[in-house]
């Protein structure tokens, strides 16, 4: 029986490529790999942008390695945001008091069918539009 579907948020994917936290860069590339091989993770176009951003520039990957890299992670389930969806996450922010967005990427996770948001960013044990926020890197 397959994990339920997590949503991983941009900064899971972005510990992937830095090498100064060993220890997060190891847990984020386990849980992309058990996610892609479990067919269980959701990304948003949102983080797949953040990604390549983040890394091209504070990391200095190289545009062609970061997008092959974007390439891999869309191997995992893809949520395309529409203008339903930033609405309502402005009402989350508004609602929540967080971000918007953080906001869209809770909204994407609960309209992909998550009831997981892996993040470092949120509140861990935060629930949200019935989505729950787990930062995997706690001990």
């Amino acid at each position: 029986m397959a994990n339920p579907s997590a949503f991983l948020d941009s900064n899971i994917l972005i510990y992937t490529d830095d090498s100064r936290s060993p220890a997060k860069q190891a847990t984020a590339t386990l849980l992309i790999q058990a996610h892609i091989s479990q067919r269980t993770g959701v990304v948003s176009i949102q983080a797949l942008q953040e990604y390549f951003s983040v890394v091209t520039g504070k990391f200095g990957i190289s545009p062609d390695a970061a997008r092959e890299k974007v390439q891999i992670l869309g191997a995992l389930t893809v949520f395309q945001p529409a203008t339903k969806d930033v609405l309502a996450a402005i009402d989350l922010h508004r609602l929540h008091h967080i971000s918007f967005w953080d906001a869209l990427i809770v909204r994407a996770a609960s309209q992909s069918g998550c009831r997981t948001l892996l993040s470092e960013d949120m509140q861990h044990g935060r629930r949200i539009d019935g989505v729950e926020i787990v930062n995997p890197f706690l001990d």
